[in-house]
Order: C-alpha cells, then structure tokens, then sequence
C-alpha cells in the first residue's frame, strides 16, 4: 500500500517552534545591521540604474526612472530604499514607509519572512500591515 506523501511545514514555519531563535534573530543588534546592509545594497543598486537621482521622501529614500526589470510589481522597497520607475504618489509612499519599518524591525529576517507570507497581497500579512488600498492591491 503506498504511502501518501504528508506536506512538511516550510522552514520558516518550523524554525518558530525554535523559542530562543525568534528574540535572537529579531533583536535590534541582529536585525539592525541587516536592515543597513539591504539599504547599502539598495542605494548602489538604484544608485547606479537611476544615474544617482535619488530623493528623501519622508524616511525613505526613492530611486525613480529604473527599468521595470530592476523591482517587482510598481516598486519595491529594500531596506530604506524604494526602487521604482514613475511609481510615486502620497499613498504610495506611506504604503512603502510601512515596507521600511518592517525592515527595520526585521533585518534580513524580512525576505524569507515576506516569501513565506505568500504571493497573495491579500494574504500575506505584511502587504496588509502595508495597506492594501494604499498599496494598489486593491481599487
């Protein structure tokens, strides 16, 4: 008689069952330079694709007229760093200012935290945090 395969939970979710991991990983002084690192990354990368026309937009910091190939959907941001080509209204900003915060509390926690959320903006819990609407998942 053949077995059914049984679905194996992913990695991040049976990493939680691993109490002392959570606080170490989401510390300030692990997640913190993290979140630095991604912002340097993201400055060089949009830096360079948009010719150093970056602005300061509240906390963030905006890379404009990129190529649609170099961010995700509308925009994407990467630590502090929202990498966009036109992509740029108020409500916009404050959507990806919420993106900057969850880095920052997360580190580089956040990519697999975020991939493990789902593809599915409706879904997945930090594009909500984010604001749907404010996002342009929803009209």
């Amino acid at each position: 008689m053949a077995q059914t395969p049984t679905k194996r939970p992913g990695l991040v979710r049976r990493l939680r069952s691993v109490r002392w991991l959570r606080p170490v990983v989401l510390s300030p002084v692990i997640a913190r330079p993290g979140y630095w690192f991604t912002t340097l990354c993201a400055i060089v990368w949009g830096g360079v694709l948009s010719r150093f026309r970056l602005r300061r937009e509240g906390g963030l910091i905006v890379a404009p007229h990129l190529p649609t190939w170099a961010y995700g959907r509308g925009g994407t941001t990467v630590g502090a760093v929202y990498l966009t080509t036109d992509n740029i209204s108020p409500a916009i900003l404050e959507h990806e200012a919420v993106h900057r915060a969850q880095w920052k509390r997360y580190g580089l926690a956040f990519l697999p935290l975020y991939v493990d959320a789902g593809q599915d903006a409706r879904a997945n819990r930090f594009e909500v945090e984010a604001g749907l609407k404010k996002g342009g998942y929803l009209r």
